[in-house]
């Protein structure tokens, strides 16, 4: 895994799809169980990000399906 700054408060992250894909489950794990000691705007804000996760992840399959021959 590779992290860069970008600009300020945006990083550029390189890694492999299986690392991504372990902290992607981990968010959903936290998002699904609610953990008391997880403040309900960290649970919020983990929910927003996996919501943005996914809208991204569909539109890659949908460009890459148009892409395909």
């Amino acid at each position: 895994m590779r992290l860069q700054w970008e600009r300020p408060g945006v990083l550029r992250i390189t890694s492999h799809a299986y690392e991504f894909a372990a902290l992607v489950a981990a968010a959903r794990y936290v998002a699904e169980c609610e953990p008391e000691e997880i403040p309900d705007e960290a649970l919020e804000q983990i929910r927003t990000v996996l919501a943005d996760y996914d809208a991204q992840l569909s539109g890659l399959r949908e460009r890459t399906r148009k892409e395909e021959p």
